[in-house]
């Protein structure tokens, strides 16, 4: 008698990627870049696979209008390095903000994705625009509550 159990790895043909719209007029920063990576790395379905790249698109209006709590407008710093002496660069969250609010969406959401060349595939299906218009109408993304 042979009971022989096993779980079917879903493969990259069986996936069917849906569009998803997350509108951040008033949404905390964090707390929506958790539910973005979620939705990107494919971990709300139950066909999830580690290995493999199931996740679906998300699109983010509104970028603009993220809230920050607490006082990390001003105390939270974006730093990175030219690679030339003396060249640590760095400016504030509420410069990002008001400047390039979607640079500060793609930053929260790829620090919680893995590391690695999954994790850039991934990222690259996060599409994010600081206004409400976005050109993947014909995508007919569906509308995600945070």
């Amino acid at each position: 008698m042979s009971l022989s159990k096993s779980t079917d790895s879903i493969r990259a043909t069986d996936i069917e990627q849906k569009w998803h719209l997350v509108d951040m007029d008033g949404a905390t920063l964090g707390r929506a870049a958790t539910r973005i990576a979620s939705v990107l790395r494919g971990k709300h379905l139950p066909s999830y696979t580690p290995h493999n790249d199931c996740g679906e698109f998300v699109v983010v209006i509104n970028s603009a209008k993220a809230v920050l709590t607490g006082r990390k407008l001003d105390q939270k710093m974006y730093r990175y390095h030219t690679n030339f002496p003396g060249g640590l660069k760095e400016t504030t969250a509420r410069d990002l903000m008001s400047n390039k609010s979607e640079d500060a969406i793609r930053k929260a959401v790829r620090g919680m994705l893995p590391k690695g060349p999954l994790g850039r595939q991934m990222l690259k299906k996060l599409k994010v625009y600081p206004g409400a218009e976005h050109p993947h109408g014909a995508q007919n993304p569906a509308a995600f509550t945070l």
